[in-house]
């Protein structure tokens, strides 16, 4: 592909707002462009490479026995009304309605389209198992899009579905998959770690996410650095150490506490620690209060509460119901004289002469002990774990690291099957359910994944095995003859050797060339320049910054040997 011809729109500044270094250097290089909030085009740079990393997956998935289909974007609503997830992802659903009124959404995901296409065409265990995946756009309504392709409101993805007839073959399905996935990141220039995870609004009891262990990553890992244990913060398991006092019980009282709504402000105020705190957050539950207790200085792990309540949906209240609930204001609820179901921190159950809520505006009750308590309380563990807490295992301190999602696999098995009905007949003729499992790896994710970790000052540095071309090769001076006469030359031998060649024609400064080449960021750098004359070349590898002179005659052989060994 000659320069001159390319679309190519590069960038020296981007907007102040653009935080993270894959999305600015995206950019830059004229990889994408941003349509709206977390929407984006993707530019022949960017979607050649896009390309190259839907390939690499297809070759792998194949390689598994997985068969590709394409599935429609536009889903019905009551497939997803029969499922039961309209409710539990309705957050994220987009949703329109046609000319006569029938409600559709943009698919998030698919589980309830491939289960109503295998429940409508398979009918006995001869065909089974089957493993079927797509690569296309999803849609989720973010509310909060960053990071460019790191979390957008539209992106490609590879989600696949396998439908299998017991427990065994879904444990040799998931270990396939589990392996399938290692090797296409490695063959994407990506070092992933697998994680414990929750499923989430998609299901599944047994999951696992493969995280690129990045400072820009919004996901928090705690990794055990004894047994190798590593979780997301959601689901991690750590040992309880519950708190031991001598201290007696002391009567409680009842102190004024102007303004102070926050734990940070109520520690100011009354000069004391957050962990003497229980946190008092009031929730609606399928539409219903209830509260749940933490000690101060933790986080409420809503995910593992919503599970332990079996509700649909959780979310926080608003402050007209918290005021309904508890008589009081935000950031002054507590358990004493509370009339809806309480639910506290299992860590809770040692303290004693803690602090919390009064129910009423600017008001703390101190030295609350339990026995203060009069509605029943069901301990449980709430609160995700920390830096601090203890492997479950091995009893080694957690170390916590950021991590960036680039994949998840899910045993799902009968969370969509059972409320689609989709069953086969066994070798007894008796009906059973299908027992399902999923998996997803974020394909334009991945390219953000690669371009956050490689590059440098200068520029993007890809792996050759999804960089959009193999060689930069550029004449220094398109006004020498000479230069220009071998570049052209060497531009049709390379090209006709299967050579991926961007080659710069423009008749631009050597400097502005160079600057351009190291922002784009391919594996190899060929340049025509002085030596030219000798029929001699300048080969550069850009992340290594090695750097030979080759004769032009055997170039091409040579470069056959750099692109192999650097796939």
């Amino acid at each position: 592909m000659r320069y001159s011809r390319l679309f190519l729109p590069t960038l020296r500044e981007v907007a102040a707002d653009v935080e993270m270094a894959s999305h600015r250097l995206l950019l830059r290089a004229g990889f994408i462009r941003q349509l709206a909030a977390g929407i984006y085009s993707y530019l022949p740079l960017g979607w050649r490479s896009l390309h190259k990393i839907a390939d690499i997956i297809r070759d792998e998935m194949n390689h598994a026995g997985a068969q590709e289909l394409l599935m429609p974007a536009l889903h019905p609503q009551e497939l997803w009304a029969e499922s039961g997830r309209e409710e539990t992802m309705h957050d994220v659903l987009l949703g329109m309605k046609d000319r006569k009124g029938g409600q559709f959404y943009l698919g998030p995901t698919h589980e309830e389209v491939i289960t109503d296409l295998v429940r409508r065409n398979v009918r006995s265990y001869r065909e089974l198992p089957m493993n079927l995946y797509q690569i296309q756009n999803k849609f989720r309504d973010e509310p909060r899009p960053r990071g460019g392709l790191v979390r957008a409101r539209e992106f490609m993805m590879k989600d696949a579905y396998s439908f299998d007839r017991n427990e065994e073959e879904l444990d040799a399905t998931y270990q396939t998959m589990y392996a399938t996935y290692e090797n296409i990141f490695k063959r994407a220039g990506l070092t992933v770690t697998a994680v414990d995870a929750s499923g989430g609004a998609i299901g599944g009891k047994e999951t696992k996410e493969f995280m690129l262990l990045t400072d820009a990553g919004e996901d928090s890992i705690l990794l055990c650095p004894k047994c190798g244990y590593a979780a997301n913060r959601e689901i991690a398991d750590f040992r309880l150490v519950l708190p031991r006092t001598a201290e007696p019980p002391r009567a409680k009282a009842k102190v004024d506490t102007p303004e102070a709504h926050t734990i940070q402000a109520l520690a100011d105020f009354l000069h004391a620690s957050p962990e003497r705190m229980v946190k008092t957050l009031i929730l609606m539950a399928d539409g219903k209060p209830v509260a749940a207790m933490v000690r101060g200085d933790r986080e409420l792990n809503e995910g593992r509460f919503r599970v332990l309540l079996g509700a649909a949906r959780l979310e926080m209240a608003t402050p007209e119901q918290i005021a309904e609930a508890t008589n009081g204001p935000v950031g002054f609820s507590g358990p004493v004289d509370l009339k809806i179901p309480l639910y506290g921190d299992e860590e809770l159950r040692g303290i004693v002469n803690f602090i919390t809520g009064a129910n009423e505006p600017d008001a703390h009750f101190v030295d609350v002990n339990w026995s203060d308590v009069e509605q029943p309380i069901t301990w449980a563990r709430l609160r995700f774990a920390a830096v601090g807490d203890v492997c479950e295992r091995c009893g080694e301190p957690f170390i916590e690291r950021n991590g960036m999602e680039l994949g998840h696999i899910f045993k799902l098995r009968y969370a969509i099957s059972e409320p689609l009905h989709a069953t086969y007949t066994d070798e007894e003729g008796n009906e059973r359910l299908i027992i399902m499992g999923c998996y997803g790896i974020g394909v334009s994710r991945i390219l953000a994944a690669v371009a956050e970790e490689c590059h440098d000052d200068n520029g993007l540095v890809w792996p050759m095995s999804i960089a959009p071309f193999q060689v930069y090769l550029m004449a220094a001076n398109m006004q020498d003859e000479t230069q220009r006469e071998l570049a052209e030359r060497l531009y049709v031998v390379m090209t006709g050797a299967g050579i991926e060649v961007l080659f710069d024609d423009r008749d631009e400064r050597a400097g502005v060339k160079f600057k351009d080449a190291d922002l784009i960021g391919l594996p190899l750098r060929v340049v025509v320049g002085k030596r030219a004359a000798d029929g001699e070349v300048e080969v550069r590898e850009r992340a290594s910054g090695s750097l030979s002179i080759l004769p032009a005659a055997n170039l091409v052989e040579s470069l056959h040997g750099s692109i192999g060994e650097l796939m």
